[in-house]
């Protein structure tokens, strides 16, 4: 008696074909944006420049330093890098649109005051930096500060954040003492320590509100004192 012999198991070809396929996903990242890159289809056609408010668009895009040479699929982040250098940019972020756009998100350093300087107004931000703004070129209805002071211009920022419309209010702030601030908020001036919180400037409000039905005018609010608002009327 002899024994059959096993059927032979059919070769499946499919999973061989996979093989290549799947070498060919696995090292797209390496061969797939070279290769992609010198189609002609994938040529930067426009730039889309986001989130700007002191910044021209032209400036950013002079900056990026990108025409139709370019393709689409070169690396980013060097780009928005070049981007941050510039003290206006707090961030950058640069997608593609496909074929050929560049979407680029900028977020920029917020100026919150003036400050004196011999050649005239100069353009600060909350940190105390320096902003590359022309006064005379760009318009900024900023309050005025007496001097480049660290904490004044953090309070504003602070401000700004929290209560823009109370921000859109200070023409000027100054520091008076070592720890005491006033902040001219037409029609009144305002007197806090240094460290008062957006909130607690706030308060202000319900008093004028308060001071207009009795048809009052203070000059001057004192958030000085814990849970008090003195007004000095006219």
């Amino acid at each position: 008696m002899t024994a059959a012999a096993a059927p032979r198991r059919p070769v499946r070809w499919w999973r061989v074909a996979l093989v290549p396929l799947v070498l060919a996903l696995l090292t797209a990242p390496w061969w797939a944006r070279p290769a992609l890159s010198r189609l002609s289809f994938f040529r930067v056609r426009r730039v889309e420049v986001q989130g700007v408010r002191y910044l021209a668009a032209a400036d950013v895009v002079r900056r990026l330093g990108v025409d139709t040479t370019w393709s689409v699929w070169t690396e980013l982040a060097p780009l928005a890098r070049r981007l941050e250098a510039d003290p206006q940019v707090a961030d950058a972020v640069i997608t593609r649109r496909m074929p050929g756009t560049l979407v680029v998100r900028v977020t920029e350093n917020l100026p919150v005051a003036l400050v004196p300087a011999r050649g005239g107004l100069q353009a600060y931000d909350a940190a105390g930096q320096l902003l590359p703004l022309d006064p005379s070129r760009t318009p900024l209805d900023l309050p005025v500060a007496a001097a480049r002071d660290t904490a004044l211009l953090r309070l504003l920022g602070e401000l700004r954040g929290a209560r823009p419309e109370l921000f859109d209010r200070v023409s000027a702030v100054r520091r008076e003492r070592r720890d005491e601030v006033v902040l001219e908020m037409p029609p009144v001036a305002v007197r806090a320590m240094l460290d008062v919180a957006p909130a607690r400037l706030g308060q202000i409000v319900s008093v004028e509100r308060d001071l207009a039905r009795r048809q009052a005018r203070a000059v001057e609010l004192d958030l000085r004192y814990r849970d008090q608002v003195i007004a000095r009327l006219q």
